[in-house]
């Protein structure tokens, strides 16, 4: 548009065309061409600056078309490299690491992973905490790695131990509060073996029999009152070399006359009480046993 143009514009223009119909300039003048332009301009500058930062964080996200940063998708599922942090809880069917790296979870106070049936209910629970680890469930089993053969197994009936050898290192031993079932009880190498109940009785029982040995060593038992072997149907029998019975009382036998002196006693005779009790009697040309003897009139 020429200047004689604008000018015959903006001016009034009382001329009529021919026919009586009158004349009206068309289009955006003045201050309102101004605006227009200035946001049009505006316009341009904000698409401009969305543009780049569009830009800034696809690269600082890395965004690719296989993912974004450590996330990769792909046809198996969801990959994550490096450290991830879950504010909110995480829903999943299997995580697994890289073969040649360990899988690591880590949190402030504890880590929970949940197991729920179709209707959400909590069918087992496992808790690591900062002081104990609580796994909440029907029956929790570890199995072996290379057969699957179930080492340890728990439920709320019973505790079994599949492993061919159970050992204990501690100083203290094992305390059970209440009975045991094995088939073998035995110490380590070059260690004894002690069964011991502090306060109450020890109670060892076998359908076919209780067999106690050493190879190597003694066996030793004490008690504090009374040791009771006692056979229902069979009987006890004692085989070795030498048998000892120590601390036997001595019984007195008054077949020699008062005040006669001879040789000091080294020789008795094993004796018993019809009670049972033991003692000894100084031996002579026959049996010196009698029941009337002292130990046995006071025992």
């Amino acid at each position: 548009m020429t200047q004689e143009q604008y000018i015959l514009a903006t001016q009034p223009n009382n001329l009529q065309r021919p026919g009586g119909a009158p004349i009206y300039p068309v289009g955006i003048y003045g201050w309102r061409k101004r605006c227009l332009y200035f946001f049009i301009l505006l316009l341009l500058v904000i698409m401009i600056v969305n543009l780049a930062l569009t830009i800034w964080i696809l690269k600082v996200m890395n965004f690719t078309v296989d993912g974004m940063g450590n996330l990769r998708v792909n046809k198996q599922g969801v990959r994550l490299e490096g450290i991830s942090e879950f504010l909110l809880p995480l829903y999943v069917k299997e995580i697994q690491s890289r073969k040649d790296s360990p899988l690591i979870l880590q949190s402030d106070r504890n880590v929970t992973v949940n197991a729920r049936n179709d209707l959400g209910q909590l069918t087992g629970q496992l808790t690591v905490g900062s002081q104990t680890v609580e796994a909440q469930c029907q029956r929790f089993e570890v199995l072996s790695s290379d057969s699957g053969k179930v080492l340890f197994s728990a439920d709320k009936d019973e505790i079994s131990i599949g492993a061919g050898k159970l050992r204990v290192t501690g100083t203290e031993g094992a305390v059970f509060g209440h009975s045991v079932e094995t088939p073998l009880i035995r110490a380590g190498p070059s260690q004894d073996l002690k069964l011991e109940s502090p306060t109450r009785t020890l109670t060892m029982e076998a359908p076919k029999g209780v067999e106690i040995s050493a190879d190597a060593g003694d066996f030793k038992a004490t008690c504090r009152k009374e040791m009771q072997l006692e056979s229902t149907e069979g009987q006890i029998f004692l085989n070795a070399n030498t048998i000892r019975f120590g601390n036997l009382p001595h019984g007195t036998f008054a077949a020699s006359s008062p005040g006669s002196t001879g040789p000091k006693q080294i020789v008795y005779e094993l004796c018993v009480c019809p009670n049972g009790k033991l003692y000894l009697s100084p031996a002579g040309t026959s049996s010196t046993c009698q029941s009337t003897s002292n130990v046995c009139l006071w025992s």
